[in-house]
C-alpha cells in the first residue's frame, strides 16, 4: 500500500504540477490532501482544478474559512473560483480517516485546523507540544498514523503506538528552500515507511504569473522565489 500525501498547495499551480509529476511516477494507491488548497496567488483556479482531478481524500485547512472574508486576497480569489468550488472547500471535514481508520488526517490538530501537532512555523521549528501534552491530545485515538500539515515543516515523531507525521507544504516554504514538498507513505511488512520528497519547479515562472495577474503581488512573488520571508 502506497499513499501520497499533499498539503498546503496555497494556490500554486506551478509547484503542484511538479509535485504531481513526481507523485504519479510513484504510482500511489491512494492520495490524501491535508488542506489550504487555494489561498495563494500563483494561479489558484488551476491549482484547485488539478487537486480536484486527483480524487483525493480531503480535510479542511486553516485558510479555507478565509475565502469568505472581505480582504483583498479573498475578494480576488472569489473572482478566480466558482461559488460551488468555494463551498466545496468550506464543507470539508476537520478530520477523517482512511484504510479502515488506520490513518487519521487533519490539517492542524484534532480539534482545530489552526492548531499544531508538532511545530509552529511562525518563529521557526520549535515544539509546540511536549510529549505528555501530545500523548494527552491523542488520547482515545486508535489510528496508527496521524497526518497533519499547516506548519510547513516536514517531520515526524513516534509516541506510544502512534506515528505522527507533518507533511510539509507544496508551496509557501518557510526554511529558505523553495522546493515543493510531499510525502510518500509505504506499508511494508506491517510497518509504515516515510519518504519526505522535495521537488524542483520553476519558481520564476510562478512569480511572473503572480506579478502579472494577482493583487499586491510583491510579497508573494518574493516568497515563492526565496522559500521564506
Amino acid at each position: 500500500m502506497r499513499i501520497a500525501v499533499i498539503s498546503d498547495v496555497h494556490g500554486n499551480a506551478f509547484a503542484l504540477e511538479a509535485v504531481l509529476r513526481d507523485l504519479k511516477a510513484q504510482s500511489p494507491d491512494l492520495i490524501v490532501n491535508l488542506g489550504d488548497q487555494v489561498h495563494g496567488k500563483a494561479n489558484p483556479r488551476k491549482a484547485f482544478e488539478l487537486q480536484q482531478e486527483l480524487g483525493a481524500t480531503e480535510v479542511l485547512g486553516s485558510a479555507e474559512p478565509l475565502l469568505i472574508g472581505n480582504d483583498p486576497l479573498a475578494e480576488w480569489l472569489k473572482t478566480q473560483l466558482s461559488a460551488e468550488s468555494i463551498q466545496h472547500l468550506l464543507n470539508l471535514p476537520l478530520t477523517t480517516t482512511v484504510l479502515d481508520g488506520e490513518i487519521l488526517l487533519c490539517h492542524g490538530d484534532l480539534h482545530s485546523s489552526s492548531g499544531h501537532l508538532l511545530w509552529s512555523w511562525q518563529r521557526g521549528p520549535y515544539l509546540t507540544r511536549g510529549f505528555q501534552d501530545l500523548r494527552e491530545h491523542l488520547c482515545g485515538v486508535t489510528a496508527r498514523v496521524i497526518l497533519s500539515g499547516h506548519t510547513h515543516r516536514e517531520g515526524m515523531t513516534a509516541i506510544d503506538d502512534h506515528l505522527v507525521i507533518n507533511a510539509g507544504a507544496v508551496s509557501h516554504q518557510v526554511d529558505g528552500d523553495p522546493r515543493a514538498r510531499w510525502v510518500l507513505l509505504e506499508k511494508q511488512r506491517g510497518r509504515w515507511l516515510t519518504d519526505f520528497r522535495r521537488v524542483n519547479y520553476d519558481q520564476k515562472e510562478a512569480a511572473c504569473w503572480v506579478l502579472s495577474h494577482a493583487p499586491d503581488p510583491g510579497e508573494e512573488a518574493q516568497l515563492l522565489m526565496k522559500g521564506g520571508h
